[in-house]
Parts: C-alpha cells; structure tokens; sequence
C-alpha cells in the first residue's frame, strides 16, 4: 500500500526531483554526492558557466529542470563515472569543454530524470515525458533565461555538492500544483533483473566449469524467470 502523505505539492515534488539526482549520480560514480537542506525560490531558470543542460517535461504536469555545471565538478563526475564504467583514468578528457564531457553529462541527466519520472509516475499515478536533454559549454560570463509556458509557475534552486567538495546547481520550473490522494492504492514494485538471475542461478560471477555443471537447472530456471516477468 502506498504510504505518501494526503496530498503533494510543487516542493514535494521538487524533492523527489533532488533525490533522484543525487541517486543516479552517486551510483554511477561510486561517489557521495548530496544536495542541500534549503532551496532558494528564484524567479527565473538560467544556464550558467560552466556547463548547462535543460529538459522540459510535460504530461500530467509541466516544467523545466535546468543543471549548471561548475568546470571541475562535471570534470570529476565524468571521470569518475567513465572509471567506474571501467575506461582508463588515461584515456579520459581533462577539460568540460570536450564533446565526451557533454555527452556524458547529457546522458546522466537523462538518466536522473529517468529515475525521477519513473518514480514520480507511479506515486502520483500519472503520465510524463521529458525532452532529449540539452548540453551547451558556456565559456564566457553570460546568462540564458530558458523560457516555458506555465501558468503560476514556482521556480527553486538547489545546491549539490560533489564528493570532491565541487558545487553545482539544479534549478526548477514547474506549474504550481497539488495530488491530492483521494484513496490508497498500491503502486507497481520496482526489480533488478540482475537480482532475478541471481536468484535462479545465474549470477555473471559464475566459473564456465560452474556453468556446464548447471545447464539443466539454468535451462529450467530461465522459464521461472520468465514467467515471473510475464514473459
């Protein structure tokens, strides 16, 4: 049974929206990266230096989530996500201004707002989509208001630390809205299909010889998995 409170407001969800950024990032790098306990109100989204990217997502509400990027913490949060995927620390790129930097970065905000709308869609039981996510290097000290179309729009920014100590900024446009949950409900549950295989015996870390000796009970494991996964 879904256990949020009575109804959801434009900074509850703004919350959701901080811990899945701080999520995604902390996994994909094996660092801690954290956001502050206080959100500032703004009256407008901007991309700053050094790196912004931008989304707009609509559907059963609107908004806009803007990430401006200092120099070193999109630096560190590329390298340690590339070491992580196992590249070579040598083989990396040492300036934010580099094409890989950007679409690393692009593809973890991607990857935040995945989670955030993934998880946002089956609390409040409705339907968003997002835009592909927009990198742009800003070299100089210049400011871009991103425009959107919201009626009442409430915008927050929130600060995010790396492990490094390096800071870097979220900011946030939505419509104002409230949820309000009228009965209880039970929400779809998540799963980690490697957790799956790794219940019917099929776990990657196995030896060729292991496996041989289990091709009979991995044969009939496979269609347990498959049916639990209304295959």
């Amino acid at each position: 049974m879904l256990t949020t409170q009575e109804s959801v407001t434009t900074d509850d969800i703004l919350r959701k929206l901080c811990l899945s950024v701080s999520h995604v990032l902390s996994s994909t790098t094996n660092s801690q990266i954290t956001h502050a306990g206080m959100v500032q109100s703004i009256t407008r989204t901007c991309l700053k230096p050094d790196l912004g990217c931008f989304s707009i997502f609509d559907g059963g509400f609107s908004g806009l989530v803007v990430i401006n990027f200092s120099a070193p913490a999109a630096i560190e949060i590329y390298r340690e996500y590339m070491i992580n995927m196992g590249m070579p620390e040598s083989e990396l790129a040492f300036s934010h201004t580099s094409d890989e930097v950007g679409n690393v970065m692009g593809e973890l905000m991607n990857q935040m707002l995945g989670d955030f709308i993934n998880k946002i869609s089956k609390e409040l039981q409705t339907s968003i989509s997002q835009s592909q996510p927009k990198m742009l290097t800003i070299n100089k000290e210049l400011t871009i208001s991103v425009d959107t179309n919201l009626d009442e729009a409430v915008a927050r920014r929130v600060s995010f630390k790396t492990q490094n100590n390096n800071i870097f900024y979220l900011e946030f446009a939505m419509d104002k809205t409230e949820f309000i949950k009228l009965t209880d409900f039970d929400a779809d549950e998540d799963f980690d299909l490697d957790d799956l295989l790794a219940e019917h015996g099929q776990s990657s870390s196995s030896t060729p010889a292991q496996n041989k000796q289990k091709d009979v009970q991995m044969s009939a494991s496979a269609d347990d998995l498959f049916d639990e996964l209304g295959i």
